[in-house]
């Protein structure tokens, strides 16, 4: 059974799972990964990953928490991505000045390359707010230098929410200790 001190608990989301109560359409949601207490004690997601993002998911019973740790401006959130295409300091200006979308206008708080592979980057986002897909559509609509194609993010992990770290395997959950709480939520 729950512990009601405990405020917030972690998962570590992996690709393939929907980040809803239910899906309509059958597909396997995080509620799947969890003891099915959270689902029927109103354990709610802080934020979204999508079906093919992975990486670290917070849940509270606690609206309040839930709000300022989605409020923008209010909690960086770190992310390593993959993305076809060769990213240049051109493109890591653009992501951190702004491009405009359909969905208004989508930017990072810093992008730092941090890999390269054939024709893959690797980056290291900071987002301090997170639209829907945020960082697929920002990256998506800059062009690869070389061909000439939309840059495509090839996989997107969230690794840290304000002061905690993603530390656990993939598809498994837990609390948040007293200090990791306090550290988030001050």
């Amino acid at each position: 059974m729950i512990n009601d001190s405990k405020k917030l608990l972690v998962l570590n989301k992996p690709k393939g799972y929907v980040v809803t109560r239910s899906d309509e359409r059958g597909r396997k949601t995080v509620y799947n990964l969890l003891p099915d207490w959270a689902f029927d004690d109103g354990w709610m997601p802080i934020g979204r990953l999508d079906l093919e993002s992975k990486g670290l998911l917070l849940f509270t019973t606690h609206g309040k928490i839930g709000d300022a740790l989605t409020r923008p401006g209010n909690c960086i959130k770190i992310y390593e991505i993959w993305v076809r295409g060769h990213v240049t300091e051109e493109h890591v200006s653009r992501a951190m000045s702004g491009v405009e979308s359909p969905h208004g206008l989508l930017k990072a708080l810093n992008v730092e390359k941090i890999g390269m592979g054939g024709a893959k980057t690797k980056l290291r986002v900071e987002l301090n707010e997170g639209k829907n897909r945020h960082i697929r559509r920002l990256f998506g609509a800059m062009k690869d230098p070389k061909f000439g194609t939309p840059l495509k993010v090839l996989s997107l992990t969230r690794i840290r929410i304000g002061s905690f770290k993603l530390n656990i395997e993939s598809g498994k959950w837990r609390y948040l200790t007293f200090d990791e709480e306090n550290t988030l939520i001050k």
